[in-house]
């Protein structure tokens, strides 16, 4: 396998598209608690933390999931020798350190929610993700976080939107990790013997599970515009939503399906992330029209 350059190798490797998200969600989270735009240096300092952690949580994930990668034939940084995994552990200890230690400049909410995360985030690639379902749902939790700490940046109050979004985003994320499980499920289960959800329950029985979380997900995000301010009647949020909402019954009915081609499997991974990305932005854009008018 070919070698590639190590700025994009380590890009790769803390997956900083993740930590994109994760910015977005936190500013979202600030914009819905504070009813208004904070100030740009809070804005700008509150983002930095969780994108370290993240960054930090992928590479310590990939440090302990080499030989895995190899067995499901992914073309990671660290399986094709792009970097060394004493980098990927280097990078870890790095980010986390720097990231939870600029939380102390916020607040204390903000510095127990990083210090959790990052322990968490190293008990998940050490040992949570080999026991079924646990890891799966601290995954999904993961996605969740930055909503969390972006309102306690800024308040102790939790408005019901943001705990609305928090399960939507759950859901779909659980769902998510579901398909990546029945995705992956040759090299996890039939080479590393890996006892996890899937191994559990089959492969179509996974597909079903994923597909009702994703329904159900769908079910809230409408409800939101019908009911839930500052999405009630939001022009801005409703069209990238629905556009959201169809690419994840595509995907999830694509597995009900059994589209188990190589193909599929790389389009739904794509699109799903894209749809994930997507509510995100409609998150952000009802939020900032909201307080515009």
């Amino acid at each position: 396998m070919a070698k590639t350059n190590r700025t994009i190798a380590f890009l790769k490797l803390t997956r900083i598209e993740h930590s994109v998200m994760l910015a977005i969600a936190v500013i979202v989270a600030e914009i819905i608690a504070y009813s208004g735009i904070p100030k740009i240096p809070i804005i700008l300092l509150s983002i930095i933390p969780p994108i370290l952690i993240s960054m930090g949580a992928f590479s310590i994930n990939d440090y302990y999931d080499v030989e895995i990668d190899k067995r499901n034939h992914k073309n990671g940084p660290l399986v094709n020798g792009s970097l060394k995994p004493i980098t990927a552990l280097y990078v870890t200890v790095i980010t986390f350190v720097f990231g939870i230690a600029i939380t102390v400049f916020i607040n204390v909410a903000a510095f127990a929610i990083a210090l959790i995360f990052a322990a968490l985030a190293y008990l998940y690639s050490y040992k949570l993700k080999r026991i079924p379902l646990l890891g799966n749902i601290y995954i999904a939790f993961t996605m969740v976080i930055p909503f969390i700490y972006g309102v306690y940046v800024i308040t102790y109050a939790f408005p019901f939107s943001v705990l609305l979004i928090c399960l939507v985003v759950f859901l779909s994320g659980l769902a998510r990790e579901l398909h990546g499980m029945v995705r992956d499920y040759e090299g996890d289960v039939l080479e590393g013997r890996i006892k996890n959800v899937v191994f559990l329950i089959g492969k179509p029985r996974a597909s079903q599970f994923a597909f009702i979380l994703y329904m159900e997900a769908i079910i809230i995000s409408i409800f939101m515009f019908f009911f839930i301010e500052p999405f009630r009647f939001n022009i801005a949020y409703i069209i990238p939503i629905i556009i959201t909402d169809i690419l994840l019954a595509y995907v999830s009915a694509g597995f009900i399906l059994s589209k188990s081609t190589k193909r599929f499997y790389s389009l739904s991974r794509n699109l799903s992330l894209g749809a994930m990305l997507l509510a995100i932005i409609a998150y952000l854009m009802a939020s900032l029209f909201y307080v515009a008018i």
